[in-house]
């Protein structure tokens, strides 16, 4: 088999690195491992090189003369989500194999389409979130998540929702389910306490703000965060793409929808 060198939950730097490796003369393959892709040495004699090559690779995996090694080989290997991430039907597949995942999209899709028939009004009722002191005496705190699954337009569940299928389905797959709900419920007990301190309360105690963009923004972060820490787990999203949902979000995403 070779000499196993490190081992990453995706295939995609897996073989950045491999490729790279070989453009500088050390020869190194991708076998398939369970749910991991090992890079491989053919031969032990760079072996103390190749480490430090792995090393400088996981500090820095976007660095362009991996990609350029890719280019040069005759194979274009990009690290996710630049390649395929994008795609719609990746996206719904990997949501629809992620439990949690799925269970928020369609709620949030039947919260919606409940609200376009005319049933926003009780919806209301039960799911806006209410000023802490009327909280403390009727004891509904789930009213701290509840208006994350509420959207006012088409605009902003699709786009909410695009982004949640495919960011949390990444974490999902590769944390776990428990991950992903736990990041779930502090960022949407923190995004909407926070709007609630900053809002006013409007006809029965009620605060007019939802939607699921403070999750988003968070399993964003979650994300990109991890991509920079541990690179080798395979979640990553380039700073283009963080670039952009910063401007969306200062421009574009009315505060008030959350």
């Amino acid at each position: 088999m070779g000499h196993p060198l490190i081992a990453f939950n995706q295939q995609s730097p897996a073989h950045l690195l491999a490729n790279y490796l070989t453009s500088q003369n050390i020869t190194a393959n991708v076998v398939q491992s369970d749910k991991e892709f090992v890079v491989v040495l053919n031969e032990d004699a760079h072996i103390d090189r190749a480490k430090i090559i792995a090393e400088d690779f996981l500090a820095n995996p976007t660095h362009p003369k991996y990609q350029q090694a890719a280019w040069d080989s005759g194979k274009n290997v990009q690290l996710a989500p630049s390649g395929s991430g994008f795609s719609m039907g990746n996206i719904i597949t990997d949501a629809v194999k992620a439990p949690f995942t799925s269970v928020v999209f369609i709620l949030c899709v039947a919260v919606y389409g409940l609200s376009l028939l005319g049933m926003f009004a009780p919806i209301a009722q039960h799911l806006l979130m209410q000023p802490f002191s009327v909280l403390a005496q009727n004891q509904e705190w789930w009213r701290l998540l509840g208006p994350a699954f509420i959207h006012f337009s088409a605009l902003h569940i699709i786009f909410n929702l695009l982004w949640w299928a495919m960011l949390g389905a990444k974490i999902e797959r590769t944390l776990g389910m428990s991950m992903l709900l736990i990041v779930f419920i502090v960022s949407a007990t923190i995004s909407n306490a926070a709007q609630a301190i900053f809002s006013e309360p409007v006809q029965g105690n009620l605060y007019l703000f939802g939607g699921l963009s403070g999750v988003v923004y968070a399993v964003m972060g979650f994300v990109w965060w991890l991509g920079w820490l541990r690179p080798s787990w395979g979640l990553s999203l380039p700073n283009s793409i963080v670039g952009f949902m910063l401007v969306w979000l200062g421009s574009v995403m009315p505060i008030s929808y959350g």
